[in-house]
């Protein structure tokens, strides 16, 4: 979701209850067929790769589908999965072309064709779904399959699109399960990655099987897994406490992160760096009370980002000031260059320029039972409506519903979390800033477009740099986004579960079968 030269995300384990010695243990004979749960507040929109552009539905392809190319842990050049081998033709980075492995089959017993690859990007296209990953493929113009071969043509040069082919929207789908022009709408899926999925129930759990005719970039699958969804924040702490799950994630309540410590026993702790942001983004369209920039700018005069840390998330996560978080290459504080320090007296100044009658009223919406969500919305609430200048109606929605009404342009303002698709500052421009990008903010800016498909055109990532600069400088001056903080990675387990270290580390793959018996 990353030659770019990230700082790879450095892991910071934390062992409980046994000494190190512990991790080198082997799983006994009986433990191969034991259950591994995981819970966590990330929900799945749904089981098609054509239909789902969220952290907790791709989570979920990861392991029940293949691309041709994946990431190894904490790498940033793609490795080949379901593909023999990769690369582009010629220095024009136009054309790419991948050579499939040989030997993979799909569920039903059919062996995976170039046909069916061709097939899974251009339903991706042809479907562009309002919640979907069309918006990564903004580059492709066209799929050629002969043979084993899929070739690749785009309409500009794209030194990212190997790194997006890695996602889960290169997932490859079977031709003869898939409709063409709709999304598949039963609880099934027929993918070739290291599980198969048995069984799912849409909010509650998805149960995954190893699959034993895995052929790929792993040397060997994982043990048994059952991903159990909840709620909020509260009911996984609760799901944990009670020992009705092995491995808790994304997301626990921030003072209970606070509050992990390395001396309790019967848990194993991983905190990481993380490249997950979260973002206050805009209506800018015509029409919007946010509409004008002098009032968007206004707003990012009064967000106190640190208070937010300290006092929502515990310290859990860190002020972000620019679009790109730190870590990844091309990373400014142009927010803070721009807007300093809390004024209301500077805000207050751009809305009588402005002209708009005060105070300026907009609803917020949030995604329920997401993290803190509710609470972060109360006091951005507060902040906002400091001195009057803003009244602000804040509304809750589940998750499904909340994308829906961000897609179709609902939402004044709203929050949403940014996990990294893969490891490049890319990730960050033309989804979240980009002309009919995925956030759909209605903010379109000519020079913003340059730059994302300029910063494009760089084998090495690092020449990208003065481009991206430049692309956060005019984000900060237009302010179709705010960007609030940056999250750190934590993984609670119990005593005897390893690997969950491994399990997710900012390349965007959720690495299920990393997790194991100790």
């Amino acid at each position: 979701m990353r030659s770019v030269r990230m700082r790879i995300l450095a892991t910071l384990l934390v062992l409980a209850a046994v000494g190190v010695g512990g991790w080198q243990l082997l799983p006994s004979q009986q433990d191969e067929d034991r259950t591994i749960t995981v819970g966590t507040t990330d929900a799945v929109t749904s089981l098609d790769p054509a239909g789902a552009y969220d952290a907790g539905s791709w989570a979920l392809f990861n392991n029940v589908f293949q691309s041709l190319l994946t990431f190894e842990p904490g790498g940033v050049t793609p490795v080949p999965d379901a593909a023999q081998s990769c690369g582009f033709d010629g220095a024009g980075l136009k054309t790419y072309r991948c050579e499939l492995r040989e030997g993979l089959t799909f569920p039903s017993g059919r062996a995976m064709t170039a046909e069916d690859v061709k097939y899974s990007f251009d339903r991706v296209k042809r479907i562009k779904s309002d919640v979907g990953p069309s918006s990564l493929l903004a580059t492709l113009g066209s799929v050629g399959a002969s043979g084993r071969t899929v070739t690749f043509h785009l309409s500009s040069p794209d030194a990212t699109f190997p790194l997006k082919v890695a996602t889960g929207v290169g997932a490859i789908v079977d031709r003869e399960k898939y409709p063409a022009d709709a999304l598949r709408d039963d609880n099934a899926v027929d993918g070739t990655g290291p599980y198969t999925l048995t069984a799912y129930t849409k909010g509650k759990k998805a149960v995954l099987a190893p699959n034993s005719d895995y052929k790929g970039a792993l040397k060997e699958t994982g043990r048994p897994v059952e991903l159990r969804y909840y709620t909020d924040a509260d009911a996984l702490d609760t799901a944990w406490k009670e020992k009705r799950i092995d491995v808790a994630t994304r997301t626990l309540p921030p003072e209970v992160l606070a509050g992990l410590n390395a001396a309790d026993p019967g848990q194993r702790v991983s905190e990481a760096d993380s490249s997950e942001i979260r973002n206050l983004y805009f209506d800018t369209r015509a029409g919007s009370p946010l509409h004008d920039v002098r009032v968007r700018q206004a707003m990012a005069w009064l967000i106190d980002r640190e208070k937010l840390a300290a006092t929502v998330y515990k310290g859990t996560v860190d002020p972000l000031y620019s679009l790109i978080p730190t870590g990844i290459t091309g990373h400014t504080t142009s927010f803070f260059d721009s807007y300093p320090k809390i004024s209301t007296a500077k805000a207050r100044a751009l809305l009588t320029e402005a002209g708009v009658s005060l105070p300026v009223r907009f609803t917020y919406g949030y995604a329920t039972g997401r993290g803190a969500g509710a609470e972060e919305a109360a006091a951005i609430k507060r902040q906002l409506e400091t001195g009057g200048l803003f009244k602000v109606t804040v509304k809750g929605y589940e998750w499904t519903d909340f994308q829906k009404r961000w897609a179709g342009g609902k939402l004044d303002a709203y929050a949403v979390g940014w996990v990294a698709d893969y490891p490049d500052p890319d990730t960050y421009g033309g989804p979240l800033v980009g002309t009919d990008g995925t956030m759909n903010t209605g903010y379109s800016n000519k020079t913003v477009d340059r730059l994302i498909s300029s910063s494009r055109q760089y084998a090495d990532r690092s020449e990208a740099t003065r481009d991206f600069r430049s692309l956060q400088e005019a984000v900060a001056h237009d302010v179709p986004v705010i960007p609030l903080w940056q999250a750190k990675e934590y993984v609670v387990s119990s005593e005897d579960v390893g690997g969950g270290q491994y399990l997710s580390d900012g390349t965007g793959v959720f690495r299920l079968w990393r997790l194991t018996w100790i």
